[in-house]
């Protein structure tokens, strides 16, 4: 899809499965199920969405999945699929990992940085070699030492190489990295994840990361029971659902994989979504 100067497409590093409760908190099963049905062990389906984008003479990745390095119970835990993944769909798009200038982690949870690094010698090291890659200072803080609640979501060896090597460039706040770019500070999830907001043609698309996981956590009150701050996430959620609403925003969930985006209506005082297809 192209955005006036800006040119992006929808890749994916494939699926993987949750917990369906731990997805939905405080929503009864009854009503979740409904819209994401689980499987024989509670777990949900989910996408690992990307944004890969070509602007101002520049590659940027956004999000860069869960990785391969992982031993063969948390990939039985977690269902991952199997190939392609995305280092291997980035070649497809032309743009080997070598290539790209700018990795953009929304926030360091093992599902949104995996590909930051991969095992050469049992030893991680930068997937992209020439890239600055990019997240909020604090989180980059915060991920060193979680608390006991959110440890299980970080691993070391998906951010601490690009330290050694010196490509991070941590942010503070909202940002713009290239005209048409924005990257704001949405806490909710946790205290310092990012949405990403594209502008450009008179058009805009958001990126909702972990803030609207999936379609069906649209509807205000379903929040995750992983987020850190819910009723941050909730007061989040109606500051920019209406805005999308209003500008016609095309919406891209994080983890969507049967309707990954689309443009949200008002109807009888509910959101619905409206799904369009991008070009692969």
């Amino acid at each position: 899809m192209k955005l006036g100067e800006l040119e992006f497409w929808l890749i994916t590093d494939g699926t993987f499965r949750l917990d369906g409760g731990a997805m939905f908190g405080v929503i009864p099963k009854p009503m979740w199920e409904r819209v994401a049905p689980p499987d024989e062990r509670n777990r949900i389906l989910m996408a690992m969405n990307s944004l890969l984008i070509r602007a101002a003479g520049k590659w940027i990745l956004i999000e860069t999945g869960a990785g391969d390095k992982w031993d063969a119970k948390r990939t039985e835990i977690y269902s991952f699929d199997g190939a392609p993944r995305l280092p291997d769909k980035l070649v497809t798009h032309g743009v080997p990992p070598e290539q790209i200038d700018i990795v953009i982690n929304t926030h360091l949870h093992f599902d949104h940085c995996g590909w930051n690094t991969r095992l050469v010698n049992a030893e991680a090291i930068p997937l992209f070699p020439n890239a600055r890659y990019m997240v909020q200072r604090a989180e980059f803080e915060h991920a060193q030492s979680p608390t006991d609640r959110d440890r299980a979501s970080y691993f070391l060896e998906n951010f601490m190489p690009m330290q050694k090597s010196g490509q991070w460039h941590l942010l503070e706040g909202d940002t713009e990295v290239v005209p048409g770019l924005d990257l704001i500070r949405v806490p909710g999830h946790n205290r310092d994840m990012m949405c990403v907001r594209l502008t450009g043609g008179g058009k805009t698309v958001f990126f909702t990361a972990d803030l609207i996981p999936t379609a069906a956590h649209v509807p205000y009150p379903w929040i995750m029971g992983y987020d850190l701050y819910p009723l941050t996430t909730l007061e989040n959620k109606q500051k920019w659902i209406p805005q999308a609403v209003r500008g016609e925003w095309l919406v891209i969930f994080g983890h969507e994989a049967r309707t990954p985006c689309g443009y949200l209506t008002e109807q009888k005082g509910k959101f619905v979504l409206e799904p369009v297809q991008l070009d692969a």
